[in-house]
């Protein structure tokens, strides 16, 4: 794991480029060059939309292996911010608990924020960040709702590796709350013919970006959400069932660590697979009685299987690539 000094070292050597690495939740990480001054272009376009002041207190608490801890300390210089750095964990503001510390800028993923509102002496400072920004994965309806009562701003992130982070947030508590992202002022995007996002954000990516996310737009035809991957589609007899659509229909009775996956069929062509971690055969029934109450007759998992714990990757999203393996090759339960 890359530390602070040789980061900063980096930094402020002489090349214009630093390496970086996408997160590798659909597949392989791959490494990527990306120019310093974008880097800077994007943390004044986060620092200046928060309205971030020299002076203002900053945790980093991810690894800086991945775009989302490094930009971190870029925004801190680019704003003149005052940064502490702690150890990625689940639990990054248990040093503190106890104490009055308080923070102006926050990011996180959303298990650290789970794990941190577990806690009360480390939901108390959570509580007390003027902004909190979460991304790295999808924010369930149950975290979103536990955060409501937060006091200050607490925002969701779209963004990727190749936008050296965010380039749209959208509030998530208080009464400008929204599901609708919205993209910087520099930013412009559309859709393409399969209603995946393309963005365009001179600033901090050259050329347009085509995603793999499916999204649609609001009346006003700027602010947008993701409905899921295109990579995330599971065909099954002429049916297209997006996976990520299922494990929000799932998440309000699922107790359990779980994802949705698939496996190859020779009648359907591709099946519905559930992975479920920490849930004993006694819960197996209740499982498949669930998913028969809340799941259409096409998105009945088709298997179940019984892990040890999700597969996910080192940036806490879902490992899809993996547990299409786990899917395919495991025994039906």
């Amino acid at each position: 794991m890359m530390r602070l000094e040789e980061f900063l070292a980096e930094w402020h050597n002489t090349d214009d480029r630093i390496l970086v690495h996408t997160s590798g939740s659909t597949g392989m990480p791959k490494p990527m060059w990306v120019e310093k001054r974008r880097m800077l272009n994007s943390a004044r376009i986060t620092c200046d939309f928060l309205a971030l002041k020299p002076g203002n207190t900053a945790l980093l608490c991810m690894p800086l292996d991945y775009i989302a801890g490094k930009m971190m300390v870029v925004r801190s210089i680019e704003r003149g911010l005052r940064l502490t750095a702690v150890k990625p964990s689940n639990h990054p503001l248990s040093e503190f608990a106890g104490s009055d510390k308080s923070f102006d800028f926050v990011a996180m993923v959303p298990s650290q924020v789970y794990s941190s509102l577990g806690e009360p002496a480390e939901r108390e400072i959570l509580m007390r960040t003027r902004h909190l920004i979460i991304g790295g994965g999808a924010i369930s309806s149950e975290l979103q709702e536990r955060l409501q009562t937060f006091p200050h701003a607490v925002w969701s992130t779209y963004g990727m590796t190749e936008t050296l982070s965010h380039i749209a947030l959208r509030r998530i508590n208080g009464s400008k709350a929204s599901e609708w992202y919205e993209p910087f002022h520099s930013v412009n995007v559309r859709l393409n013919e399969e209603r995946c996002l393309v963005i365009d954000a001179p600033l901090v990516h050259e050329g347009e970006l085509v995603t793999n996310d499916i999204a649609e737009f609001d009346e006003d035809g700027r602010r947008f959400r993701i409905l899921g991957r295109k990579d995330n589609v599971i065909c099954s007899g002429g049916i297209k069932i997006q996976i990520e659509e299922v494990e929000e229909c799932l998440r309000p009775y699922m107790p359990w660590p779980y994802c949705v996956s698939k496996c190859r069929d020779e009648k359907f062509g591709e099946t519905v697979v559930l992975l479920v971690s920490q849930a004993d055969e006694r819960t197996e029934i209740e499982l498949l009685e669930v998913c028969r109450q809340v799941l259409t007759k096409y998105q009945m998992p088709k298997r179940l299987i019984k892990v040890r714990e999700i597969p996910m990757t080192e940036t806490r999203k879902i490992d899809r690539v993996r547990a299409c393996e786990i899917s395919s090759f495991k025994t039906v339960s």
